[in-house]
């Protein structure tokens, strides 16, 4: 019984690994010591410290850090909040994929017409809402538990309150006078959803992704106020499900943060053929909750630039998807005379908290994830804590956040690295260089269409003169795996070149990247 007790934290230790590594965006420096080298050097913790490292938040990236940290010797202590996972495990990243899953089976079994061209007749489909809700808490769950377990079975202290810092290399337990030491305090707080002023979120009928990845209801007619990636990945799961959406966008265009082209493509595949209607320029300057099945939820909507009324709706529910603010309150920052920026932590290029924006370095004090807006991803959170990780324990490394891959997991799924089109016109005007395009189509692609699931781009922009990668954006299939090999290109340094003569398996996706690295430079693909 205990072997198998050991093998099952085994098996939960290395899952989580597998999980959270996040390594794509590193270039570790070349003249690493061995192992066994690298412990000799690195002591425990010194005498006048409790630790070598405290880690304040438990999320993605405090546990990406802690991992780190502990394989480099370091004595470690990660303060979790009572919220091992943070908000990617228990309220984000994780839940939503699950309800994204079972909603894309729901949306291809009604899809009557397209199983028709496979051979392939249903008696319709029906689906237990709860059941859903529950396979996406189960989830969660699950993967906090692994998460853990993966500290705990290496024998990382975890403490189960919050962390607040009360002098340089000091952090105190809220609701206790007890405190820990240690040279070096990463900050790892995360981000909370933002709540915009004037709408008031009960978190029943009016409600932020927190509330929404619940599932409490399938809402016929639903507001969605932001059209980002929360927003749309919602939008997804709601028209699969059976309601109607309506986004609300304060900027002139949908999914303002896309690469253009491929909004517009997303805009034909992801809003056009659905129960979507859209409102942009305007904000929603007062939405009241309703009750459900008794009144509905009235959202207020004024000109973004006159602020002139200009409509009233009355629907069943109103999800609130505008973006997301640091968690850094009550996080004790002042007493190290740490100024925010709307909440924000500024941080130089090593994670190293300065005092202020362009301000000096506070000894001993790092900052990582959503806290210091570099990069609000969950495992851009988690690159930066083993970077500010290998920061401690003397080898320099700076994370390349243009190498970080971000994706969009819709019906077909978006995804990119580095810049946009636009961004990198600027840059190519800028700098001086020659900006080269290539695409790559799914309809030409023999897995897509045996999928009938043909409709896609690859594009790629890259520097003519170096033939260096400046940007990659993919709407289609599978779209979040394929973006990848492009991440590593772009932190390894690839050229264009280089992966055009590399061999891509015949027939599958990747084959759509390989027509645009050939096309880029002048190479024709099969």
């Amino acid at each position: 019984k205990g072997q198998l007790v050991s093998r099952k934290k085994m098996r939960s230790t290395l899952l989580a690994l597998a999980l959270f590594a996040g390594a794509g965006a590193f270039q570790f420096g070349r003249n690493v010591r061995p192992r066994s080298m690298r412990r000799s050097v690195l002591r425990m913790a010194d005498h006048e410290y409790d630790y070598d490292v405290i880690i304040v938040g438990c999320g993605v990236g405090g546990h990406g850090a802690a991992l780190h940290a502990h394989s480099q010797g370091l004595k470690t202590v990660v303060f979790s909040g009572g919220d091992v996972g943070g908000t990617c495990v228990n309220r984000g990243c994780v839940p939503s994929k699950a309800l994204l899953a079972a909603a894309g089976r729901v949306r291809e079994m009604s899809d009557a017409d397209h199983l028709a061209s496979f051979g392939i007749t249903t008696s319709g489909v029906t689906y237990e809402r709860q059941k859903i809700a529950d396979h996406a808490k189960n989830l969660a769950n699950n993967v906090k538990k692994n998460l853990g377990n993966s500290l705990t079975a290496l024998g990382i202290e975890i403490v189960e309150a919050k962390g607040e810092l009360l002098a340089p290399h000091t952090v105190g337990l809220q609701g206790s006078d007890k405190k820990l030491t240690a040279k070096n305090i990463i900050l790892a707080p995360g981000s909370i959803p933002f709540v915009p002023p004037g709408v008031t979120a009960d978190e029943k009928t009016v409600y932020t992704s927190d509330g929404g990845l619940n599932l409490e209801t399938v809402p016929e007619w639903v507001a969605i106020i932001g059209s980002g990636y929360i927003g749309l990945e919602f939008s997804d799961v709601y028209t699969a499900l059976g309601s109607e959406v309506t986004f609300i966008e304060a900027l002139p265009d949908l999914m303002p943060g896309f690469d253009r082209e491929i909004a517009k493509m997303a805009e034909r595949l992801l809003i056009k053929p659905r129960k979507i209607d859209y409102r942009t320029g305007v904000f929603a300057s007062e939405v009241t909750p309703g009750i459900p099945g008794v009144k509905p939820v009235t959202i207020k909507m004024i000109d973004a630039v006159t602020k002139e009324h200009v409509e009233t709706l009355e629907v069943d529910a109103c999800m609130v998807a505008t973006g997301r603010v640091p968690n850094t309150k009550e996080m004790g920052l002042e007493a190290l005379g740490v100024e925010t920026n709307r909440g924000f932590v500024a941080v130089d290029e090593t994670m190293r908290v300065l005092t202020k924006e362009g301000g000096e370095v506070v000894e001993g004090l790092w900052c990582i994830g959503d806290a210091n807006g570099k990069f609000m991803l969950a495992h851009a959170a988690s690159a930066q804590g083993i970077s500010a990780v290998e920061n401690i324990v003397g080898r320099p490394h700076v994370v390349n956040h243009e190498g970080i891959p971000a994706a969009c997991f819709t019906h077909p799924e978006v995804a990119f690295v580095g810049l946009t089109e636009e961004q990198a016109k600027v840059r190519a005007e800028e700098q001086g260089f020659t900006l080269g395009k290539s695409m790559g189509y799914f309809k030409a692609n023999s897995k897509a269409l045996a999928e009938l699931e043909s409709d896609g781009i690859a594009k790629v922009l890259f520097n003519k003169e170096t033939e260096e990668i400046v940007g990659v954006h993919i709407i289609g299939l599978h779209a979040a795996d394929l973006i990848q090999e492009c991440a590593n290109a772009v932190a390894a340094k690839s050229t264009v070149r280089d992966l055009a003569m590399m061999v891509h398996t015949h027939p599958t996706l990747c084959e759509v990247l390989d027509s645009a690295f050939k096309g880029a430079v002048g190479m024709a693909a099969h």
